[in-house]
């Protein structure tokens, strides 16, 4: 059995363009160009990862080159090789080579291309000029800030947009379905919950949940990816918004050292929690608490304390909730039952 069957990310990508999920706008103008035979001279895909990137570039060299797709075709995957030395050997030779069979031109795909270097992507630039006749780039980005203009300018943009919930929960039911996998619609909703539109990220965490249990439930999804069940995090918040600063600490230690849960992973879901209306918090409060995380965001990202970050978060929601009354007035409560 091949790695491709043992995996379902890859057994079940989409091999044709129609197959992709979602997308429709990317998809049309796409397969116009096929349609005319004009493809633009390179094309650069970007939006948030598990979106059908790499599997749109993939489906349109198969729907140019056929079976020979492989032997025309240069993937590449620049955070790991991204660096100038990769670019002026792998790609330089595979561009100057012939295209084999009746195809006019060679493909290369760039994935990750937002983790290249500069000098990497200068390059590269000179490069696309240089073999535009013979070879088109497909390139791949989730941050299209990155990418230096002078490559931008030379590409056609497609933009990819988060998968919509029902377009995710669709496809892993059918996914599970021809697994013989039981899966509870609340186990679903958890694994939207984590993935939050990126297909791959839930596609791996139906099949992990799939190889530890034989009927899958929110729990076992949370337990499986070691992920924080959303109701720890509103008694954590509830706890905080009340005054009890010393009972909402340990039960952040607990999630931490117990669960293993990292702090911006917890200060994630407490945002996500908070901003969703999960928890029903006035909007000048909301305010208030997003200008608190950016800032709590940033000081975790440039290396600080979890705990001790963390522990400053808390204090400053305790202060919030005394300011608008969350802990007394019962307007913090926990979430409704999704429909």
């Amino acid at each position: 059995m091949s790695i491709a069957e043992l995996i379902w990310v890859e057994k079940y990508r989409p091999s044709r363009i129609d197959d992709i999920i979602d997308q429709e706008e990317v998809k049309e103008r796409i397969k116009q160009f096929l349609k005319m035979g004009n493809m633009p001279p390179h094309m650069l895909f970007y939006g948030p990862p598990g979106t059908g990137k790499t599997t749109m570039a993939l489906a349109i060299a198969r729907e140019l080159y056929g079976d020979a797709w492989r032997e025309n075709t240069l993937e590449l995957n620049a955070s790991d090789e991204r660096g100038i030395t990769t670019i002026r050997e792998r790609v330089k030779e595979f561009a100057r080579t012939a295209p084999m069979g009746k195809a006019p031109y060679k493909l290369i795909i760039l994935d990750e291309a937002d983790n290249m270097t500069s000098d990497a992507q200068q390059a590269l630039r000179r490069m696309m000029e240089m073999y535009a006749n013979v070879t088109r780039f497909i390139l791949i980005a989730n941050y299209v800030s990155r990418i230096i203009d002078p490559i931008q300018s030379r590409c056609a943009m497609f933009r990819f947009s988060p998968l919509p919930r029902d377009a995710v929960l669709g496809r892993l039911r059918e996914i599970a379905s021809r697994e013989g996998v039981k899966v509870t619609d609340e186990a679903l909703e958890a694994v939207w919950d984590i993935s939050q539109g990126d297909m791959r990220k839930a596609i791996n965490t139906l099949q992990a949940a799939a190889a530890t249990a034989k009927e899958i439930t929110p729990e076992v999804i949370y337990k499986t990816v070691g992920y924080i069940e959303p109701k720890d995090i509103v008694d954590l918040i509830n706890t905080a918004f009340s005054g009890d600063f010393i009972n909402a600490r340990d039960k952040l230690r607990t999630l931490m050292y117990e669960h293993g849960v990292s702090g911006t992973e917890i200060l994630r879901v407490i945002q996500r929690q908070i901003m969703s209306g999960a928890i029903n918090v006035p909007d000048e409060a909301k305010v208030e608490i997003a200008e608190v995380a950016a800032d709590i965001d940033y000081r975790l990202t440039e290396g600080s304390d979890e705990e001790i970050q963390l522990s400053a978060f808390l204090a400053r929601l305790m202060l919030i909730g005394k300011k608008y009354g969350l802990g007394t007035s019962k307007e913090a409560k926990a979430p409704a039952k999704k429909r």
